[in-house]
């Protein structure tokens, strides 16, 4: 599959006025950047039931896992083009098993505000013995999380970009509320489409450690409780977060590894529950130009007639 993502985020430009004078933390915001990248991420179901012996865990894994692409960063506007071709291990299935991924975070003074889109097509099940292809069947995901950083030190962009970089070793407590909805649909003639809604509050914290002028290793954890509502049936639900980032950088060029997982269980008095899991590992390596002095020129003149 091939996807191009374009998008231009309004809400963007509300950076925190302190970001080039703190010194905690260096901006690139003025700076093209460029970077090639491999990912892996995924929207995976589990299924699990007490009422019978052995006891029956089943997973939803989507075929298209895999993708390598190419990112190009100003300000404002991020462009991505990336494919996942089946020849990379990860992807399965037939050539009508499909995967679309988008993420994007605004920011405004202390607040953060992450969306994330996430289509699949072409599942396979599998339990200790049985995997089978569910090549018709379906999700869609769409939500996000809105989150609160304490601390004014710690850079959260260094986590999830690369225009700005940690200098000096923080850390913050970041309460998150997050809500997402899903369908699952199997394509199948004795199957209906299920709607699952998901609210959860999770505490988390986060820190950067720079271990040196060039190399950092950022972590965080979070985890929480809230509600899940499948198909009008409620019930208990707890989240639990993982991310990591090992990363070097320079003025021009830098690389990273990146691991962020996100799990959704169902209380386990629920039966069959229906446990939702986003896991993303992402390598990338990448190059940072001086704006050429035309294209500063166009952009400065298309944000004075927006007017942001």
């Amino acid at each position: 599959m091939i996807y191009i993502a374009f998008f231009v985020s309004v809400f963007g430009c509300f950076a925190q006025s302190d970001t080039l004078q703190n010194p905690y933390f260096k901006s690139y915001n003025d700076k093209i950047t460029a970077s090639v990248y491999y990912l892996d991420t995924s929207n995976s179901f589990q299924i699990a039931s007490d009422k019978q012996e052995p006891k029956v865990y089943l997973d939803l894994v989507p075929n298209r896992r895999e993708q390598i692409g190419f990112n190009l960063n100003y300000k404002i506007i991020d462009v991505t083009i990336g494919f996942a071709p089946k020849f990379l291990g990860g992807n399965t299935g037939d050539s009508h098993s499909k995967h679309f991924n988008f993420n994007t975070r605004f920011y405004y003074k202390k607040w953060m505000q992450s969306f994330t889109f996430i289509n699949q097509k072409g599942f396979y099940v599998k339990d200790n013995n049985i995997t089978a292809q569910l090549p018709d069947m379906r999700t869609t995901k769409i939500g996000g999380s809105t989150a609160y950083i304490f601390n004014d030190n710690f850079s959260f962009k260094t986590l999830v970009s690369q225009n700005e970089w940690q200098t000096k070793s923080s850390g913050s407590f970041i309460p998150t509320f997050s809500f997402y909805y899903t369908n699952i649909d199997l394509n199948s003639p004795d199957t209906t489409p299920g709607d699952i809604y998901v609210f959860t509050l999770a505490p988390s914290y986060f820190y950067n450690f720079v271990i040196s002028d060039r190399v950092l290793i950022g972590a965080g954890i979070a985890l929480g409780a809230g509600i899940n509502d499948v198909d009008g049936d409620t019930s208990a639900l707890y989240q639990a977060d993982l991310n990591l980032k090992l990363a070097y950088n320079q003025d021009r060029f830098f690389a990273f590894a990146s691991l962020n997982a996100t799990s959704f269980d169902q209380d386990e008095k629920v039966d069959p529950r229906l446990n939702d899991n986003i896991v993303t590992f992402k390598i990338s390596a990448g190059y940072r130009f001086d704006t050429p002095k035309k294209v500063k020129e166009v952009y400065d003149k298309a944000n004075e007639k927006i007017g942001l």
